[in-house]
């Protein structure tokens, strides 16, 4: 049986600066076909920018049909970048949680939510003149809110913001544009939600 898999997200999840093959997603698919899991590429609805009721639109207008075996979410980054309020994003993030336990056909232990990497760590963000412990906290407030939204309708919350602080400022963990994460840094979230995504398809 091969399963169906969907990836929700932004420029994380899209892979900006990455080939198709690189994107954490891409890769995580491949990881579970090597271990015997019949799995399809992830169908994936992300754009570089978007935030989460831009997400909300597209994923609205692409209507995906619910039935996916696998769905993950990772969004936040552009609405914190953007100055954009916390308790909005926590109610915007909550309608797509619900979104993407209706695509796994309710089955709340198919969603794996990926935290919001924290950009503050990296060169793009040392030469930008924001205020990089503010970009942190804010950061770790919209996890915060995300991770307990999860707790509450018992979705596996992964934690990638401590893997992007560790290697987010290493050339190698990086695409040219010193902001994105390269393949090497994907490799490192792919460890991280591969074994959620192995039992939840066991």
């Amino acid at each position: 049986m091969t399963r169906r898999f969907l990836a929700l997200g932004d420029s994380y999840t899209i892979g900006e600066g990455v080939t198709a093959a690189d994107r954490w997603p891409m890769q995580l698919a491949r990881a579970l076909r090597a271990d015997g899991v019949g799995i399809d590429d992830p169908r994936i609805i992300a754009t570089t920018g978007w935030t989460t009721d831009e997400l909300q639109a597209a994923l609205d207008q692409a209507a995906p049909a619910p039935g996916f075996d696998l769905v993950t979410l990772l969004i936040g980054v552009n609405n914190q970048y953007r100055g954009r309020p916390l308790a909005e994003y926590l109610q915007q993030f909550e309608a797509l949680l619900t979104c993407a336990i209706t695509l796994a056909a309710g089955r709340t232990q198919r969603v794996i939510v990926l935290s919001i990497p924290d950009w503050g760590a990296t060169p793009f963000a040392a030469t930008s003149g924001r205020d990089l412990t503010q970009i942190s906290e804010q950061i770790d407030a919209f996890n915060q809110e995300a991770r307990m939204a999860c707790q509450h309708r018992d979705v596996s919350f992964i934690d990638v913001t401590s893997a992007s602080r560790q290697h987010g400022a290493e050339p190698a963990m990086l695409v040219d544009d010193g902001l994105h994460p390269s393949a090497a840094m994907y490799t490192l979230w792919t460890m991280l939600a591969y074994p959620t995504a192995r039992n939840a398809l066991a």
